[in-house]
């Protein structure tokens, strides 16, 4: 339990650091160049996801043997399009349909897609914890 309330801490710093270029760039050009959020939304999504793949599988989950790094990365990818269509459908709904402020709806997306991410990662990507150190902790 403590490995994986670790690994949940690290995550969430990971999580941080990616909102902050996902928030800022949405923001950034949305409201400096008047890009639709929408379009904004896709752009800083993919920047945060490079940033995240970087982070997430240099620190936070552990690699799995007999995976390649190039198919760890494609699985990597299509989880994250997936939470890139969660997060515009977000975007959309919060936007268009309640009437709310894209930056305001952001934060909820960026919610709804970190525990998206979180599950679907540690299920196909993680290695998990090694037994041995699993019955370390236990002694």
């Amino acid at each position: 339990m403590k490995r994986l309330l670790a690994q949940i801490m690290k995550f969430g710093v990971v999580g941080a650091v990616a909102f902050v270029i996902d928030y800022g760039l949405l923001a950034l050009l949305t409201e400096a160049f008047g890009v639709n959020y929408l379009v904004s939304a896709t752009v800083s999504f993919t920047a945060s996801v490079v940033f995240n793949y970087v982070a997430s599988m240099r620190y936070v989950f552990r690699h799995k043997e007999g995976m390649s790094r190039r198919r760890e990365f494609v699985v990597f990818v299509v989880l994250s399009v997936v939470g890139l269509g969660i997060n515009n459908g977000c975007m959309w709904a919060g936007v268009e349909l309640l009437g709310a402020h894209y930056l305001v709806v952001k934060i909820v997306a960026t919610f709804v897609v970190m525990v998206w991410n979180f599950v679907t990662r540690k299920k196909f990507l993680d290695a998990g914890d090694d037994p041995a150190e699993i019955l370390s902790d236990v002694e």
